[in-house]
């Protein structure tokens, strides 16, 4: 009888014992997964923002060579194509690790950033926006004072 209980009692431990393990990894799990996700949208917020700023780089760099804004984003990239200087200065220019074919969309969604060209005013301003958030460069009402402007700073 003594020894049926024993039994009892050592297969009633090890099932509880496994019993809180699932449950100390379904905690673990619950708290960590949140904040995992959460640190990879800020990985994802910060890339799209130094895409952004970039652009904003070339965008300068085409206007100082020309006097205006390019009217696309493909005007831009073809500037930078045939811009040796630029591209032999890319890492001291640009944030990011300078891939030409990447850099023109959004890293979060794979989608192209949205860029206006305002030149209706006496000096022309441009809008560049990300396709997945409120995150803009510039201005399209005219006031040449927020044209390199962020939303974010």
């Amino acid at each position: 009888m003594a020894l049926k209980s024993d039994r009892l009692r050592t297969t009633l431990q090890v099932v509880l014992a496994i019993v809180i393990a699932v449950l100390a990894y379904f905690l673990y799990y619950s708290i960590t997964e949140p904040y995992e996700a959460i640190e990879r949208e800020e990985r994802l917020t910060e890339e799209v923002r130094n895409r952004m700023v970039d652009i904003r780089t070339a965008l300068n760099r085409y206007e100082t060579d020309s006097t205006t804004y390019p009217d696309s984003l493909d005007q831009l990239m073809e500037h930078i194509e045939r811009d040796t200087a630029l591209l032999d200065n890319r890492d001291s220019l640009f944030q990011t690790s300078f891939e030409l074919d990447s850099m023109f969309y959004s890293p979060r969604s794979g989608d192209p950033f949205v860029y206006t060209l305002s030149d209706t005013g006496q000096v022309p301003t441009y809008l560049l926006e990300s396709p997945d958030s409120d995150d803009q460069i510039g201005t399209l009402t005219g006031d040449p004072t927020r044209t390199n402007v962020t939303s974010w700073e």
